[in-house]
């Protein structure tokens, strides 16, 4: 794909941004360049997966011809003048304590989005079994395709008569730089079909986009994604990510029909909008599913290197296509 920088951006960028795009145009290294708004309720010393957006954005200036710079323009909330400086805003959900915006809030982030701003939502969606502390969200990425209830209902407040909308897997956000998936050959044969078929087919992510007038997403929504962009200060990834994959055997389905579980039982949302039921184990952990088909399959965890390293791979890659796909077509 090639990269251009589209028109309403450069136009948006003369208008209400111009202190951002000038120092995109003095930029020659990741160091300076175009900053990028991130809203933290607390203190940004304390946010979560520090090094996650600094790192996606050096790796983005480094193998694409846009300029970013790693060193956001922290907010503390939406009405905050500097959201304007950027066309731009980060947040991750779990770094906001009370969703509920003022009208003072609503009226700039109407204004902001209506005038070609991009608001990225990172772990905006929470799958139900993971609301009832936000940094479940932050570990654990499940499938889901709806919006935790409460940003939902706030943006609902901004655009009453716009509602969030799934975003198919051949949307081209899932192919804004990369193409399809990492080469699945380091991962273990036990679940490599899984992964390149069912959990992340052709590269694609769970991802729920509220579309201003004609079309443009003005605000996206996934699961957490930023646990995988992180590196530390000797360029190796900052945590460890492991996968949950679905396995079924013969004679499961009969097996956990009548099984016992200690934990709560939660419905999620599939792309098609269907309904599956997941029973979990203390502490909310996903133990099986009921699918809408009627089958029924247990969650397994797999940890090691070559996992975590694919998963940290797969997720940069994500990033990079989000913001790229931003730049250039959005």
């Amino acid at each position: 794909m090639s990269l251009r920088f589209p028109v309403y951006l450069f136009l948006i960028g003369l208008i209400l941004f111009p202190a951002a795009l000038g120092a995109q145009e003095e930029a020659t290294t990741g160091q300076s360049g175009l900053r990028i708004v991130q809203l933290v309720g607390g203190e940004p010393l304390r946010r979560n997966h520090p090094a996650g957006l600094p790192s996606l954005l050096l790796e983005i200036s480094r193998i694409t011809r846009f300029n970013f710079s790693p060193d956001p323009i922290f907010i503390k909330s939406f009405d905050d003048p500097r959201l304007f400086e950027s066309g731009i805003a980060y947040v991750n959900y779990a770094d906001r304590l009370d969703w509920t915006l003022t009208d003072g809030e609503v009226t700039a982030l109407r204004a902001y989005l209506q005038r070609g701003g991009f608001l990225y939502i990172d772990a905006g969606i929470n799958s139900a079994f993971l609301r009832e502390n936000a940094a479940l969200g932050q570990t654990h990425s499940f499938a889901d395709w709806e919006v935790t209830p409460v940003l939902a209902e706030q943006l609902q407040r901004v655009f009453p008569d716009k509602n969030f909308e799934a975003l198919p897997r051949s949307h081209p956000v899932f192919q804004g730089f990369y193409s399809g998936l990492p080469d699945p050959t380091p991962l273990p044969e036990a679940i490599r079909d899984f992964i390149v078929k069912e959990k992340w087919p052709q590269g694609s992510y769970s991802a729920m986009a509220l579309k201003m007038d004609g079309g443009r997403i003005g605000v996206l929504a996934t699961p957490i994604i930023a646990m995988g962009w992180g590196r530390d200060r000797f360029g190796e990834w900052s945590s460890p990510i492991s996968f949950r994959v679905r396995e079924a055997a013969e004679g499961m389905d009969e097996r956990l029909r009548s099984a016992a579980f200690s934990g709560p039982r939660y419905e999620t949302t599939r792309e098609d909008g269907s309904i599956e039921v997941i029973y979990t184990q203390p502490p909310n952990v996903p133990a099986w599913v009921q699918e809408p088909n009627g089958r029924w399959r247990v969650f397994r965890y797999y940890h090691g290197e070559e996992i975590s390293g694919y998963a940290h791979t797969f997720y940069t890659r994500l990033g990079v296509n989000i913001f790229v796909y931003l730049m250039t077509e959005g």
